[in-house]
């Protein structure tokens, strides 16, 4: 086959620009990119090999070999895995799939160090070798085809201002691909051996491949003057002595015991699976024994990625099966509302041909799914239980618990992490309510949320009960989109005057999820919002009486709202939640909020025709001026219209509300 040009992929061709001219400040993470590459084409042989042994050739040992050529001004990676045949080859190095590159390019936020470290998260790892090289050689051969079936693809990563490639036909008697970097002139310091090993134990120790580099020795040089020992020598230097030396510990690091891994060892491990800039919030590392054997590797990351509410997100843990790898993103391996968490399971018991079908159905994988999750939790409760410093008691006359240096130092460092936590990943955690029903009095203990006493989230149901009011018979909420809706809700005024603490709920998953959660150790919940007012023993039996004079009072103005607005209220009745404002709309006990059928309407869902009640106050001036108003209609549509928008929604005709507003004032 004659040597052809193809034209990259237009989305590649805009990578490859920002990749050459953008993502400078954190170079060296190419060689970790190529290096995981090369890891992981070596594992999809193993995986292939276990129903074709002859892939292996006569090559079993797989390895990574890390060369360079200082004359050359090149860097070379190879490995001798699976390898890639013609067409491959132009598939994968010229396009990039399901249109990576937009969603790469839409991340970007200005900040170098965090864009470059998108690479990899969007599967484009590759082309990060032109932030090093201004050509790249690939030169593969997949296994099981003839050595003249080999492929050779260059390119200049659209340099010279064609966007294209070159691939032709070559021989290639290893299988496997080289990957050869030709370095541009202000990144020749990439050839040397002290820069290469220091990146590969930076990045790529934990590969449990051996990743193999020629070992070095110095030389002296030559004697200037042969015969004079004492006139002085030619510069010596380092040279290669043929034998290669591996220079990862080539032990996967899971593998390893707890007291082998260093915490900076933990943390780049979980940035190179992660592709995070940042250590992890916390990781638990543990051998499980028993029916099933398995060992995990979890971090809790400390920033959420950006497409995490995205149906396309891929989560899931690493899955090997008596170390051979099995997949990138086995999600039957932990619950929904856990997608964040990163990490590697390595299961002994697992068919090595086990797939995502399988998984759904096997007895093991629910055994690991149950064990992840619940180590998850655990993890979340102790940086619960350690996010604020302990508050010194005024009554214990300074008397306080003595804590062992190793809890203090365990309290100081996770100081502020759960808060952190929440903030990023509190929204999903509360899917889990309606998911993890095993798990739910854990997860409902875990619950932050802002309060009409804290605008942040950082108000624990387990707090908000031992402040409750005596008396007080239910935890009070009121869910709705934004929080400065929800503090100004009329629906809390009678709250706020008798001092009642009421939960503030604004993330869009709360209404779904306290459908689930209908009491907290034994207190129920009650939506503010729903139902007729009660507060039980916080009312006095004089307000009770004056709330059922003024119902009794109102009557013949409730029968003509109610018929004024039967097309739009379930009913109309006085109420004594009110203080300040005329007019507010609630729901039956167990109804569908407004605010929930507005949040299905938006999403495209089909959702049923919510006809709420409206609760009036009856010592309002606007209320009072209904009695024999010849304005009655239109004040009435108006006090439905202004109670809905109170709520955050929109008169369903807003045209003819402003038409309303307008004749009266004129």
């Amino acid at each position: 086959m004659t040597k052809q040009t193809m034209n990259f992929q237009a989305e590649v061709a805009q990578l490859l620009h920002l990749v050459t001219h953008s993502l400078y400040s954190n170079k060296e993470i190419f060689l970790r990119e190529l290096i995981s590459n090369a890891s992981d084409a070596c594992d999809k042989l193993r995986f292939e090999a276990i129903n074709d042994g002859g892939l292996y050739e006569n090559d079993p040992e797989l390895k990574v070999k890390v060369t360079f050529d200082q004359d050359a001004k090149t860097l070379t990676i190879t490995d001798n895995g699976i390898g890639l045949s013609m067409q491959e080859a132009i598939d994968n190095l010229g396009t990039i799939a399901k249109s990576g590159t937009k969603d790469f390019v839409s991340k970007l936020s200005g900040d170098q160090k965090a864009d470059s470290n998108l690479i990899g998260q969007f599967g484009v790892g590759f082309y990060s070798g032109f932030i090093v090289a201004d050509k790249i050689t690939v030169e593969s051969r997949r296994a099981g085809l003839k050595a003249d079936e080999a492929v050779r693809w260059v390119s200049d990563g659209g340099a010279s201002g064609g966007g294209a490639f070159e691939v032709e036909a070559i021989s290639r008697e290893a299988r496997g691909t080289s990957v050869i970097l030709h370095l541009r002139e202000d990144a020749t310091d990439y050839a040397q051996a002290w820069k290469v090993k220091g990146i590969i134990n930076k990045y790529s120790d934990h590969i449990s491949l051996p990743i193999l580099m020629e070992k070095e020795e110095w030389k002296d040089g030559e004697l200037i003057n042969p015969s004079d020992e004492a006139g002085g020598r030619q510069p010596g230097g380092m040279v290669k002595t043929g034998e290669w030396e591996t220079v990862n510990k080539a032990n996967a690091i899971w593998a390893r015991a707890k007291k082998d891994v260093t915490q900076e060892q933990y943390d780049d491990f979980y940035k190179q699976i992660s592709h995070d800039f940042e250590a992890p919030l916390a990781h638990t590392h543990n051998r499980v024994e028993g029916s099933t054997e398995y060992t995990q590797l979890l971090y809790i990351p400390g920033k959420a990625p950006m497409d995490l509410y995205n149906r396309d997100h891929k989560a899931g843990l690493k899955l090997y099966v008596k170390r051979v790898f099995i997949m990138d993103d086995a999600e039957a391996l932990l619950p929904s509302y856990l997608r964040s968490v990163k990490g590697v399971v390595n299961s002994a018991d697992l068919p090595l041909n086990v797939s995502r079908e399988l998984l759904q159905e096997s007895r093991d994988v629910k055994a690991i799914r149950d064990g992840n999750t619940k180590r998850v939790l655990s993890m979340l409760e102790t940086l619960a239980k350690n996010d604020k410093a302990p508050v010194a008691d005024a009554t214990t006359e300074g008397v306080t618990d003595v804590l062992s240096a190793e809890d203090k130092a365990e309290q100081e460092a996770n100081l502020g992490k759960y808060t952190k936590f929440y903030a990023e990943f509190g929204a999903v955690l509360k899917e889990g309510l309606g998911e993890d029903f095993g798990n739910k009095d854990r997860l409902a203990k875990l619950l932050r949320f802002a309060s009409t006493t804290s605008d942040t989230a950082t108000v624990a149901l387990a707090d908000y009960k031992a402040r409750m009011k005596e008396g007080q018979e239910a935890i009070y909420y009121i869910t709705a989109d934004t929080l400065a809706a929800a503090k100004n809700s009329p629906q809390l005024e009678v709250f706020k005057k008798k001092g009642i603490e009421v939960l503030l709920m604004t993330d869009r998953v709360d209404e779904w999820a306290l459908n689930y959660l209908h009491d907290f150790d034994g207190t129920p919940m009650q939506s503010v919002a729903k139902g007729a007012v009660d507060l039980g023993k916080l009312q006095d039996e004089s307000e009770k009486k004056a709330a059922e004079e003024a119902a009794e009072t109102f009557k013949p103005v409730l029968a003509k709202l109610k018929e004024a607005l039967k097309d739009k209220a379930d009913d109309v009745r006085v109420t004594s939640r009110l203080v300040d404002s005329p007019a507010c709309l609630v729901v039956q006990d167990h109804g569908m909020s407004t605010q929930l059928a507005r949040m299905l309407k938006q999403a495209g869902q089909s959702a049923p025709e919510v006809k709420p009640v409206l609760e009036v106050n009856a010592d309002h001036p606007l209320v009072k001026k209904l009695d024999g108003s010849v304005h009655f209609h239109d004040l009435a549509h108006i006090l439905f219209d202004q109670a809905l928008l109170a709520e955050g929604g929109l008169p369903a005709d807003p045209a003819e509300y402003v038409k309303r507003v307008n004749a009266l004032l004129v």
